[in-house]
């Protein structure tokens, strides 16, 4: 990637004006960028694949029609997003976020085994903007998160689990399974990267797994609806 025509790293601050350009392989450019698994007048369910970043995928919808961003998930997370296609569909997937009315699930493959195999953990998340990095602590500083987990399967030195959001902060999964100690395999900004390297991990394992609405107004015909990505760890 280059900012201005200056070669530059992953995380990089922009100010307006600023011109961006990707230089991808063709071999790149052939892989998928996501696949749509619900559709209808309203919103677009779809499962972003792993190194393609939520922004390029709404820009792609942009380009087929009206389009809403609702939500975000890391470059390197694959899984469930959901669009918006018209005003009225955007202001009510807005609120079911912001009112918690959206249940996200997730499957993470993280180093280590849990001390116990059920569990809804809370701490608090510090934000570091310049280095876009967050640190996790029990002090009090910063933003409440509520992080639950189970066990689904051990697997040697790694266990699959199913993790579920009650608060949704950025790079809340990742930070919070590393501060207990079991980060998420492939994960090189909070996980270890000597293991991540025996493991030939070079993306995190982490899916968006179901997306449950509570929908209403426009969208009270999804109540209750779970969408699903067939993908697995």
């Amino acid at each position: 990637m280059r900012v201005n025509g200056k070669k530059v790293g992953e995380n990089v601050m922009l100010s307006s004006g600023d011109e961006v350009a990707f230089y991808m392989t063709p071999a790149e450019e052939r892989v998928r960028a996501y696949t749509i698994l619900y559709e209808d007048e309203n919103v677009l369910v779809l499962d972003k694949e792993s190194g393609v970043s939520s922004e390029a995928v709404f820009r792609a919808l942009e380009e087929e029609g009206e389009c809403y961003f609702i939500h975000r998930l890391d470059r390197n997370t694959e899984g469930l997003m959901i669009f918006a296609k018209n005003a009225k569909a955007a202001e009510e997937l807005l609120s079911a976020f912001r009112e918690r009315r959206v249940t996200k699930r997730y499957l993470a493959l993280v180093f280590g085994k849990m001390q116990k195999r059920h569990a809804v953990l809370e701490a608090f998340l510090e934000k570091d903007e310049k280095s876009a990095f967050v640190r996790i602590n029990t002090a009090g500083r910063g933003e409440k998160i509520v992080t639950e987990y189970e066990v689904l399967e051990e697997r040697g030195e790694t266990t699959l689990l199913i993790v579920t959001l009650h608060t949704g902060r950025t790079h809340q999964i990742r930070a919070h399974l590393a501060f207990l100690g079991h980060p998420v395999v492939g994960d090189e900004k909070y996980g270890d990267h000597a293991k991540n390297k025996a493991l030939h991990a070079a993306r995190q394992r982490l899916i968006a797994k179901e997306l449950t609405l509570q929908g209403g107004a426009t969208l009270a015909y999804l109540d209750g609806k779970t969408f699903i990505s067939p993908k697995i760890l």
